[in-house]
C-alpha cells in the first residue's frame, strides 16, 4: 500500500485541522492505519491508531479527547481531525500502515512498515 498524507497547514492555537491519509491499492482494509508525529529535535511519537475495521481507536495521552482519527474503507481514506491545537502540536504528521499490528504493536514506529511523506502543522501561539 501506498499512502500520501496532506492537510498540514499553519494555524492559532485553539483552532482545528483535518489531516488525510490517501491508500492506494485494493487492500487498504486490511491495515491497521496510524498517525504519528515527530517535532525538531524529537523523535517520532505515536499520535493515533485505528484498527482496520475501525471499531477500535486508540489516543496517546497528550491528544485523548483533543483528536480524532477515522477511516473510511470504501473510498480508501483515513484521516486525523485536530481541536483545541497547541503550539507543542507542532509537527511533521505521518500516516502510517501495516498489516501484522497486534495491541501491543501499535504505538510502536518500527511495528509499521508503510508511510506516507508527511505533512507539516504548525501551531502559533
Amino acid at each position: 500500500v501506498q499512502l500520501q498524507a496532506s492537510g498540514g497547514g499553519l494555524v492559532q492555537a485553539g483552532g482545528s485541522l483535518r489531516l488525510s491519509c490517501a491508500a492506494s491499492g485494493r487492500t487498504f482494509s486490511r491495515y491497521a492505519i496510524a498517525w504519528f508525529r515527530q517535532a525538531p529535535g524529537k523523535e517520532r511519537e505515536f499520535v493515533a491508531a485505528i484498527r482496520r475495521s475501525g471499531g477500535n481507536t486508540y489516543y496517546a495521552d497528550s491528544v485523548k479527547g483533543r483528536f480524532t482519527i477515522s477511516r473510511d474503507n470504501a473510498n480508501n481514506m483515513a484521516y486525523l481531525q485536530m481541536n483545541s491545537l497547541k503550539p507543542e502540536d507542532t509537527a511533521v504528521y505521518y500516516c502510517a500502515a501495516d498489516r501484522t499490528i497486534i495491541a501491543t504493536t501499535l504505538g510502536d514506529p518500527h511495528a509499521y512498515n508503510y508511510w506516507g511523506q508527511g505533512t507539516l502543522v504548525t501551531v502559533s501561539s
